[in-house]
């Protein structure tokens, strides 16, 4: 760098302050003038400026890290004309600080304490059936369809608890504005949680052939009709799933969007309906389940109170099994119908909530109440069997 012709110092500066406005414009017309023109005029009025800040401050010494050091990297410059130049004079070209902060800190987005209770939510179902999935994959008795069609709503609600976290994972520690992490959390959640309801009309229809044909039910045809449909409600489940991602969803039209975004509206409508009708099938083979129920109590019932004890107890196990299957999915269903994304997501997340708790209640249901997976449960766990299981017989409360 060349050094100046005379040391520049506080004590030029009213001097230089009193010649710079009356100083012509620079002969030439040159880039490089008209920056070192400006270059200079920035040098007096930072040090304008710093002696300014030195006497108000009272300090004899020059502090280095002044926000208005002309030489730190984190302030910035702007070129400027001072408008009270009336003159015809050209106006003064100023250079201003823009003062800005070395760093800036991340912005933290506020948690909602309704995506924490579906996250808890999700932990827990994904406990209860990673569960379920070690009893029925470590006993090798329980290979019967019933048992396939609970370890398939088992693994299903597994894979909603897992989408469940990864949503909370995805909204609040991954950039959730990237259309590949929100395709993927929801169709993992579309398929997993169609799976489930599937899984348990699925299982509907086997406790109807269960008692229908009794005499025929456990044979290898059975089974493999058990497998075909575990097929077939797997592959329609990730069909749906992957509907958002081939482009039906509503990235490119905000106003299609349903409660559940990126799934359009026709696409929500579409699926409470399918829900609608699989809840309508299942409150039919239920029905029927009851009536076969009753007439094979009263042929092998021998003593009457036997058969009203036993029976009774069937029925009121099937009716809280519909009641708690639709005070889960119906409020969605029907909020799903008539809301979309213009409506507050308060009422989204209050009818999410109980739809998600079916999956927490499932593993109860369908799994832990059956006695020959409560047997393998009490030798997991303590290496007995109590004696009220051991020889339990199974009944139609069992259905």
């Amino acid at each position: 760098m060349v050094s100046p012709l005379f040391p520049l110092s506080l004590q030029h500066l009213p001097l230089l302050l009193s010649i710079l406005p009356r100083m012509p414009p620079l002969a030439g017309s040159g880039t490089a003038l008209l920056q070192l023109s400006e270059t200079v005029q920035a040098m007096v009025l930072t040090l304008a400026a710093t002696a300014a800040a030195m006497s108000s401050g009272g300090g004899n010494g020059f502090n280095t890290s002044s926000p208005l050091d002309p030489f730190d990297s984190s302030t910035s410059w702007s070129v400027s004309e001072d408008p009270s130049n009336s003159s015809s004079e050209p106006f003064l070209r100023t250079l201003t600080p823009d003062l800005q902060p070395a760093s800036t800190a991340g912005t933290v987005q506020e948690v909602s304490p309704w995506d924490i209770a579906l996250c808890v939510t999700g932990t827990l179902i994904s406990c209860e059936n990673a569960l379920v999935i070690a009893v029925l994959f470590y006993t090798p008795t329980l290979r019967a369809p019933m048992f396939i069609l609970i370890g398939s709503l088992a693994v299903s609600d597994l894979l909603a608890g897992l989408g469940l976290i990864l949503n909370f994972v995805f909204t609040y520690l991954i950039d959730d504005s990237v259309e590949f992490v929100t395709l993927l959390s929801v169709g993992l959640l579309i398929s997993a949680f169609s799976a489930s309801v599937f899984n348990i009309l699925a299982i509907t229809v086997d406790r109807y052939l269960s008692l229908y044909n009794a005499l025929t039910y456990h044979t290898e045809r059975t089974v493999t009709f058990t497998y075909m449909m575990v097929v077939f409600i797997w592959v329609t489940c990730v069909t749906l799933g992957l509907l958002p991602a081939l482009g039906w969803n509503c990235f490119k039209d905000q106003s299609t969007c349903s409660i559940c975004r990126p799934v359009t509206k026709n696409n929500a409508v579409a699926l409470a309906v399918t829900f609608l009708l699989v809840f309508a099938l299942m409150m039919q083979l239920y029905l029927q389940i009851c009536k076969i129920a009753f007439r094979h109590a009263q042929q092998i019932a021998v003593q009457h109170q036997f058969m009203a004890i036993s029976t009774t107890k069937g029925v009121s196990t099937l009716s809280a099994i519909l009641c708690a299957f639709g005070a889960c999915w119906l409020p969605f269903a029907m909020y799903s119908i008539v809301a979309d994304s213009s409506y507050p997501m308060i009422y989204t997340y209050a009818t999410v909530l109980p739809a998600t708790c079916c999956s927490v209640i499932n593993p109860v249901i369908y799994a832990f109440r059956n006695p020959d997976i409560q047997k393998s449960l009490w030798m997991a766990c303590c290496g007995c069997v109590p004696s009220n299981l051991s020889l339990r017989p199974r009944t139609s409360s069992d259905v």
